[in-house]
């Protein structure tokens, strides 16, 4: 019996790797759940177990603030899932027919502003949308549609909602190139043998292509969702830490800036802040966990 050769140059190659990430990902992660079940009492670092979380889920003071970003934070995802995403599919679909001219010139065109910084776009919205210096007001009054403007980023019922939209459509590049590229791998012969059965058009797209290109649209949704809870520029850039009016712009990503580095009167809790990040972590695993045990086994069993 020969013995079963070592493969040591795999292991070579993925040393670099796996050093890097261990670095950057793994041992951050484990300091920061370490750090959150400790606190500070007289200057001296205590172990408090599960004090921290408690007081983030029990205390009306941090609770509040919490489930209201954490609120937030649902209603931006549902925002971007409903609007960015079937967009994206849209133009997706449109862009990959054969017969489409200058379809290179559009796909880059949506897809540049993906490419744009975060403070850019938030400062630019920001100007846009203002009632005072902005050019919306006069955009809206040259064509007679004045009375439908409101200060969308300084009124409650309107700010998050506005964000959302303003992100999904630098963002919408994203699903509408994967998609766009799930397409492209559907071979030439099932489309043949739908159109000898007479599917054609846009039936064919949802008969055929869509059925096919499932598993990139599940990506992109698991993709959107751990993206949109880790947001925390583009709120930042446009409405500060605050996150306003009143607090309601305030996701998790700007409620762990605050509790964690501090703003204005409020003094930072790395400890606290800490709590946050790793409920931020679990909230975004059972997410993934959710799509990988559930949505994604189901969607290799539709395609067997």
């Amino acid at each position: 019996m020969k013995r079963p050769r070592i493969r040591w140059h795999i292991a070579v190659f993925l040393a670099p790797a796996v050093l890097v990430y261990t670095t950057i990902m793994i041992l951050p992660l484990f300091n920061t759940l370490h750090l959150a079940l400790y606190s500070r009492i007289d200057q001296e670092r205590i172990f408090v177990g599960l004090q921290n979380f408690m007081t983030l889920f029990g205390e009306p003071v941090w609770a509040d603030q919490f489930w209201n970003a954490l609120g937030n934070n649902v209603w931006f995802f549902v925002i971007h899932m409903l609007v960015q995403n079937p967009i994206g599919i849209a133009l997706a679909a449109m862009l990959s027919h054969p017969k489409l001219r200058f379809a290179a010139l559009y796909r880059s065109a949506i897809f540049i502003p993906t490419i744009l910084s975060f403070v850019i776009v938030g400062f630019a919205w920001k100007l846009i949308l203002s009632p005072i210096w902005g050019i919306a007001p006069t955009m809206f009054g040259s064509v007679g549609l004045g009375f439908l403007y409101q200060p969308w980023l300084g009124k409650e019922e309107y700010a998050l909602t506005s964000l959302s939209l303003i992100s999904s459509g630098q963002f919408v590049g994203i699903p509408m190139m994967l998609i766009y590229a799930a397409l492209l791998t559907i071979p030439e012969e099932i489309l043949e043998a739908g159109e000898i059965d007479g599917i054609t058009g846009l039936n064919a797209f949802w008969k055929i292509k869509l059925p096919l290109i499932l598993p990139s649209i599940g990506i992109i949704s698991i993709l959107t969702f751990v993206g949109n809870f880790n947001a925390f520029d583009l709120i930042y850039a446009s409405q500060g830490a605050l996150a306003g009016p009143n607090f309601s712009t305030d996701i998790l990503g700007t409620f762990f800036y605050r509790t964690f580095f501090g703003f204005q009167l409020q003094l930072g809790d790395p400890h606290m802040g800490a709590a946050v990040a790793s409920a931020m972590f679990a909230i975004i695993l059972v997410g993934v966990c959710v799509y990988l045990f559930g949505i994604q086994t189901r969607l290799r069993r539709y395609q067997l």
